[in-house]
């Protein structure tokens, strides 16, 4: 871990109750701020920027806090922490939504402390574009900004939407939904489209498959470079959830660490951050990303390096 590099990270931080093949698991710890902080803290100390309720546990607090997360900027509200609860088919690749309790966190607005608006790589995690706008508001021109994003919102605020992504570095979403957002659907065009509402580059999950990574080309005007990076074949996957989050906050964490954003970087950035999503749908919530070290992380990283590897 970098001593002085930091990233913030704004999202939701929430309790999940988890309907499983291998059964059920009530209030586990989750939220998109939670995952992401967790997998940015092997990279570097992540700025966290959230609310909960007053049942939110000091185990939980403290956990974060040994993991070197900073909690100035975690806001504790009178009322309940967010909570979802879901059910997972046999298969996991898709979940239904049984509940979603939005508690303290529909009233929430991200007030970003003054010793973190100066934060030169920012999350904006899965929340209202509004919501995201408020923080770009607040903070003194950070050097690379990313954003998540869904279909909820791409439906419900597309003007708002449209309003971030011009301010906005990088864009991460997922296949179905980068379709839905550009209206097309082979994947080049859309990144394409996705290029020209304002981010630079687009990162296109693909749950167990991987990731495509797309950069403008500012060497020829209408040009994409592509990487495709694999998903890492894990033995068993017993949790999906905060995969995605995972992903990206360990992405930036390795970006902020390497201080410099270049297409070396960034292709390392998304196989680090599959990498360590590897190890999150490995246990149910966070359990495994509370259990790993960075240096199984390397070892990973260097086998993800092997396997993809091949000569030209």
């Amino acid at each position: 871990m970098s001593t002085d590099a930091t990233v913030l990270i704004v999202g939701s931080v929430a309790f999940d109750t988890l309907h499983m093949p291998s059964g059920s698991f009530a209030k586990v710890l989750g939220g998109s701020a939670t995952f992401a902080s967790l997998a940015a803290s092997f990279f570097c100390r992540p700025r966290l920027v959230g609310v909960v309720g007053k049942d939110y546990p000091k185990s939980a607090i403290d956990m974060l806090t040994s993991r070197g997360v900073d909690l100035a900027g975690l806001e504790v509200a009178e009322g309940d922490t967010f909570h979802w609860e879901g059910r997972y088919s046999d298969d996991l690749t898709g979940r239904t939504t049984l509940c979603t309790d939005l508690n303290v966190f529909a009233t929430f607005h991200p007030k970003i402390p003054s010793q973190f608006r100066d934060t030169p790589f920012v999350l904006l995690g899965n929340i209202d574009p509004a919501l995201q706008i408020e923080v770009l508001d607040q903070l003194d021109r950070p050097k690379l900004v990313v954003a998540d994003t869904m279909n909820f919102w791409i439906r419900g605020t597309r003007a708002k939407l449209l309003e971030l992504l011009r301010r906005i570095d990088v864009l991460v979403i997922n296949e179905e939904e980068a379709r839905e957002l550009a209206g097309l659907r082979n994947i080049v065009q859309v990144a394409r489209s996705l290029v020209s509402m304002g981010p630079q580059t687009i990162v296109i999950k693909q749950g167990e498959y991987g990731a495509l990574l797309f950069e403008r080309d500012e060497k020829s005007p209408g040009s994409l470079s592509i990487f495709s990076a694999p998903a890492y074949p894990v033995d068993e996957v017993i949790d999906p959830t905060g995969a995605g989050d995972t992903f990206v906050g360990a992405m930036l964490g390795f970006l902020a660490q390497r201080g410099r954003v270049d297409s070396a970087a960034l292709r390392q950035g998304v196989i680090y951050g599959s990498t360590v999503a590897s190890y999150c749908v490995e246990g149910i919530g966070v359990r495994r990303l509370c259990e790993i070290t960075r240096a199984q992380i390397d070892d990973r990283f260097h086998t993800f390096h092997k396997l993809a590897h091949f000569e030209g």
